[in-house]
């Protein structure tokens, strides 16, 4: 038995390959919309191209590692495949979208707005029970969320700001679709459908945006699917060793990354008191969150 097996053999060891796998999700994420921000500088490509190379790399991934593991598609519950495949593709497209439209670190703050959004439409749609804890760090992130969309000193909101709201509301259908699709499939599964359903639904709609590229728009198109889709594989892998608190800490971290990162990556103007002010707030939510779900839990489930 070769040292390395004999390590992740050993209790706890996955642990830390799963932090760091999430980790490197959140940088994944975030490094795709820092490539279509570069990218603006020498192309001119549709938010709905960059989705579609996204969700088409996806495929081909999914499949050729579904063929070297002969496994097969098992499909038993096509409203949740179908379900959560809508309502990532429209959180996909809008998460990009907010990036073309306004600042790099607005959108993937606004993008890890989901886990309130979740706790909200659980309450709502699901009959979950809901404590004054929950709403008043919902209420506190929706507060962050005002803060980090307004522009300091003015009192009208950006229409455009409301693609970056809108990919906080569709990613957080498309989590509560996938913890009930997980019940029902595997996640190779899964992938397939949503990359595939995405993908077909993004050429229907978009078919006029997507053309054979040259050369730069491939570079570009590739380089941020090959991210996107790294991210998804690390997310999927990383959540397999770390409970659900951890990854949500580790996931949420993409908000101060975003924050930090925006001036020397993206080129963003920094954000000011305000805007940090709110996106601490939201991170802070977050994490309150899954704290107080993991306290909840029973420790079978943990």
């Amino acid at each position: 038995m070769s040292v390395l097996t004999a390590f992740f053999q050993r209790p706890g060891s996955r642990q830390l390959p799963g932090w760091l796998a999430l980790f490197a999700s959140a940088f994944a994420f975030y490094f795709a919309t820092v490539i279509i921000r570069r990218a603006e500088a020498s192309v001119e490509l549709h938010t709905s191209y960059f989705v579609f190379a996204r969700f088409l790399l996806g495929i081909c991934v999914v499949s050729a590692t579904m063929v070297c593991s002969r496994q097969k598609l098992k499909p038993v519950r096509w409203n949740l495949l179908i379900g959560r495949a809508l309502a990532n593709t429209v959180a996909v497209f809008c998460f990009y979208k907010t990036v073309q439209v306004s600042t790099v670190a607005e959108a993937n703050i606004m993008n890890m707005t989901y886990p309130l959004y979740v706790a909200l439409f659980s309450a709502i749609f699901l009959r979950t029970q809901t404590d004054a804890f929950s709403i008043i760090a919902v209420l506190a992130a929706t507060f962050g969320i005002w803060l980090v969309l307004m522009p300091a000193g003015e009192f009208v909101f950006p229409v455009d700001n409301l693609w970056g709201v809108a990919s906080g509301i569709t990613a957080a259908a498309a989590i509560i679709y996938l913890n009930f699709s997980r019940r029902w499939h595997d996640s190779q599964t899964i992938l397939f459908f949503m990359f595939s359903i995405g993908a077909v639904l993004l050429y229907i709609f978009f078919h006029e945006q997507i053309f054979w590229p040259d050369r730069a728009e491939f570079f570009w198109l590739f380089t941020c699917s090959a991210v996107g889709v790294a991210g998804q594989y690390l997310l999927t892998f990383g959540f397999r060793y770390v409970t659900a608190l951890e990854g949500s800490v580790i996931g949420s971290s993409r908000i101060l990354l975003a924050a930090l990162l925006g001036p020397l990556v993206a080129f963003d103007p920094p954000l000011g008191f305000g805007g940090w002010c709110g996106a601490l707030l939201i991170f802070s939510a977050n994490v309150a969150l899954a704290a107080h779900r993991h306290r909840a839990q029973p420790l079978a489930q943990r």
